[in-house]
């Protein structure tokens, strides 16, 4: 039965099965009938937090550490706990704001800076990149153990392999297909994806039944239940001291306490969790059933954790078999086929998931952050001549998608091997961790300035690169060995895995530690160092105090100038096309009271924000500035003016408070 082309047959259904879920939940969007407006698709979508590395990598984790494992999902439930004070404030923000990605969040919190914004997006690419590699190194060993059965043999090296042989790539590529058909049909990022998050939401149940059902069958069916499992594990003293947390073997208290706060910051902050948390959100109100019903989610994947990765030691104890594959290989042990099978397809569903959101945010922010921001800058292309740039837009950011999981092959071809599953996924978790100054400090303290910004994040990336990115390569023969022991120069205080002679961690505590002490030290000196300017002071106020603005206008109180209604009609028209800026501006018109085509020449400080905040749902809050300041004549409001409007506006809130 498991034969390659019986494998790939199956394979290609599944995939096949995702491509008419998604087709089918795009049709009753655009029908007006939302699949996405249930609070329990989206609970089930943030479960794309579970990867291949939650699918192999936590057994095989648990295989080495015991206990070890638990941090990874301690972190996100503590979290979880306050995510009616952080992520409501972030959603609500992101709404009023038309928010289209992570780098687009802390962007607008800084004055619209499309440097942060150009910042945030190659930090993001550079550290998730291991992460995608890893979902290619997961989906494509397993294929490589399963067309071995009956025997189980591990994976040769990858760089051996022919094209045809290479599943990852083939992966990769199919994936690719995959993102554009149904992450690229709108212009609007800050429009909902709806066929992604109804396939996303299909896959964690996929992936949770899969889980389970190995999970029973190796605690109930090889063993005889969980007392059983541990007490075979008790009599066996190596196997005894990984059931004790912070023994050394399962980790130690800085080992614990570190994954911990990492996974905490990327539940958060992860591109993919950003994605479906808050650009994919449709009602506040769905939090109230998240906030419990993904952490049960958490439990019931990590049930059976301990017993598979014992499981596991105890059928294979001569070590010939990898722990980030005993979901798979014990099945295969027991010639149980149709169950490895199911194992595959729960991988494949664990590893799809995530690259098919990761590569969509990615894309959205290379777009709108990275690129187009210096193509408006450039004269030469006369983009300010052409009638329609929605072809170019899209056309960028297919073209990102393919780019973006290439890189991720090519990394998995260049150092994927030299590393465990659940090693390179805190690779890419201490990069994410890297944002949370900024997105903390910029949604509760006023003070966070852009210069500190920048400097933190520059500061905190350029240490988790020489003490992270840096050993992986050194490991897999691209960086001389020499240098991480003996230092660069022979100076051994500044020996990646022991800077400044800090010895005794491990590594991943070892970078956090210095990573956030230079982030977290530059942001705040820099920022108590600076002047703000009046776009920070403004939109330091538009963030902290979101819960006291009105509406999507809260930004307009703050625009003085002149500006063309038909002006800014063929901007918009530029960029959305024709018939969605008809669109807009007649749903504006309706809002108003007044007639569309609009007969008035010049337009209110309102109508311009409104054509900011649309164009920024489609080429970030950075581009969108751009723009609009290209066909409006904007007077600059003074530090002194941004507070009057300020406390003129908390006045009135205090007010409308008081009649209630």
């Amino acid at each position: 039965m498991l034969q390659e082309p019986v494998i790939v047959l199956v394979a290609f259904a599944y995939l096949g099965v995702l491509f008419a879920i998604a087709y089918f939940a795009d049709e009753r969007a655009d029908a007006g009938r939302s699949v996405i407006s249930s609070p329990y698709i989206y609970s089930l979508s943030l479960a794309v937090y579970a990867t291949a590395w939650t699918f192999y990598g936590s057994v095989g984790r648990a295989a080495s550490d015991g206990v070890g494992f638990l941090p990874i999902y301690i972190g996100p439930t503590l979290m979880i706990a306050l995510w009616w004070v952080v992520l409501r404030k972030i959603l609500r923000i992101s709404k009023q704001n038309r928010i289209t990605s992570l780098a687009d969040f802390i962007a607008s919190r800084y004055a619209k800076s499309a440097l942060l914004g150009g910042l945030v997006t190659v930090i993001a690419v550079i550290g998730i990149l291991p992460y995608i590699s890893l979902q290619l190194k997961a989906v494509s060993n397993s294929f490589t153990i399963l067309v071995q059965y009956p025997q189980i043999l591990m994976p040769a090296n990858v760089g051996a392999l022919s094209i045809r042989q290479d599943t990852a790539l083939w992966v990769a590529l199919i994936l690719a297909a995959f993102t554009i058909a149904f992450g690229t049909r709108h212009l609007d990022a800050a429009e909902h994806h709806q066929g992604m998050v109804a396939a996303i939401a299909f896959e964690s149940l996929v992936k949770l039944l899969a889980f389970l059902a190995v999970g029973v069958f190796v605690t109930f069916g090889i063993y005889d239940g969980f007392g059983d499992v541990f007490a075979r594990v008790a009599a066996q003293p190596k196997l005894r001291a990984m059931l004790t947390p912070l023994d050394g073997v399962a980790g130690s208290y800085s080992s614990w306490a570190w994954l911990t706060i990492l996974s905490m910051m990327a539940i958060m902050f992860l591109p993919r969790q950003f994605q479906v948390a808050v650009i994919e959100n449709v009602d506040e109100k769905h939090l109230n059933k998240a906030i419990w019903l993904f952490p049960l989610y958490m439990l019931a994947i990590n049930v059976f954790v301990l017993p598979i990765a014992f499981g596991g030691l105890l059928r294979f104890p001569d070590g010939s078999v990898d722990g980030d594959t005993f979901v798979l290989t014990l099945p295969m042990a027991e010639k149980h086929e149709f169950l490895a099978l199911l194992v595959f397809i729960g991988g494949l569903s664990a590893a799809t998931g995530m690259v098919i959101v990761e590569t969509i945010a990615l894309s959205t922010m290379v777009c709108n952050d990275l690129l187009m921001p210096v193509l408006l800058r450039l004269r030469r292309l006369r983009l300010n001549e052409r009638r329609d740039l929605t072809g170019l837009l899209l056309g960028i950011r297919r073209g990102a998608i393919v780019l973006i999981l290439l890189l991720g092959y090519l990394y998995f071809k260049l150092a994927g091997e030299a590393y465990a599953l659940v090693s390179i996924g805190l690779i890419s978790f201490a990069a994410v961790a890297q944002f949370a100054p900024a997105i903390l400090g910029g949604i509760f303290w006023k003070g966070g300035a852009r210069a500190g910004a920048l400097c933190g994040l520059s500061a905190g990336f350029a240490v988790w690169l020489y003490t992270l990115l840096l050993p992986a390569l050194a490991r897999s023969g691209w960086v001389p060995s020499g240098l991480l022991e003996q230092g660069p120069f022979g100076i051994e205080l500044l020996k990646p895995l022991q800077l400044f002679g800090l010895g005794g961690l491990d590594q991943i505590s070892h970078a956090m530690i210095w990573s956030m002490i230079a982030n977290v030290g530059a942001y705040v000196v820099v920022s108590l160092c600076v002047s703000p300017s009046a776009d920070e002071h403004r939109q330091a106020s538009l963030f902290v105090d979101v819960f006291r603005q009105t509406g999507e206008g809260g930004g307009a109180r703050f625009w003085r100038g002149t500006a063309s209604v038909p002006d800014l009609y063929s901007v918009l028209a530029r960029f959305l096309g024709t018939a969605t800026a008809d669109s807009a501006f007649r749903d504006y018109a309706g809002a108003k009271g007044l007639n569309w085509p609009d007969e008035r020449l010049l337009a209110d400080a309102e109508l311009v924000h409104y054509v900011e905040v649309q164009l920024a749902g489609a080429i970030g809050a950075a581009s969108a500035r751009v723009m609009v300041a290209s066909v409006a004549k904007e007077e600059a409001l003074t530090i002194d003016e941004v507070r009057d409007i300020l406390d003129e506006a908390s006045q009135v809130v205090v007010y409308s408070h008081k009649l209630e």
